[in-house]
């Protein structure tokens, strides 16, 4: 596949163009990343509340690809998105996770922990926790306003 048509079906370059709906709209964007709330995949009809995606804006599918101007942006608003979540939806901690085998387009997962996950849900199956919070599209733009507020008054 061409790195054009590659980029032409990408989901999160797709996501980028308007081409699928994001819950709550844009959290942050300008020239380097995007950030916004995970949306409903699939059949779903709630999603773990919390789940927030930091992705570049340019196609990029290896974390090595990233230039440092890049780099910089996503560590900085990983980090202000953290402290974001801490403050706005009252989360104990906070992961973070490059996976990009599904979707080669460099996102960062960034997702808070709520107080009574058992610790065998801590980690990457912090959403599978069976009384995690979750929500429909209504919910999770809500977490989407208070994430977007915080950043815009700090």
């Amino acid at each position: 596949m061409t790195p054009e048509k590659m980029k032409e079906e990408c989901l999160v370059c797709r996501k980028h163009r308007g081409e699928l709906a994001v819950p709550g709209g844009v959290i942050y964007e300008d020239e380097l990343i995007f950030v916004s709330h995970a949306q409903l995949f699939g059949d779903e009809t709630e999603h773990y509340l919390g789940h927030i995606f930091l992705e570049t804006k340019r196609h990029v599918p290896e974390l090595a690809d990233l230039t440092e101007e890049e780099a910089q942006a996503v560590g900085l608003y990983a980090s202000r998105i953290a402290r974001a979540l801490i403050a706005t939806e009252s989360v104990e901690h906070v992961y973070s996770f490059f996976i990009c085998d599904g979707v080669p387009h460099v996102h960062l997962h960034i997702i808070g922990r709520y107080p009574g996950a058992p610790r065998e849900y801590w980690g990457p199956r912090v959403d599978e926790w069976p009384d995690a919070p979750k929500g429909g599209v209504e919910e999770l733009a809500a977490v989407a306003e208070r994430v977007r507020d915080w950043l815009k008054a700090h």
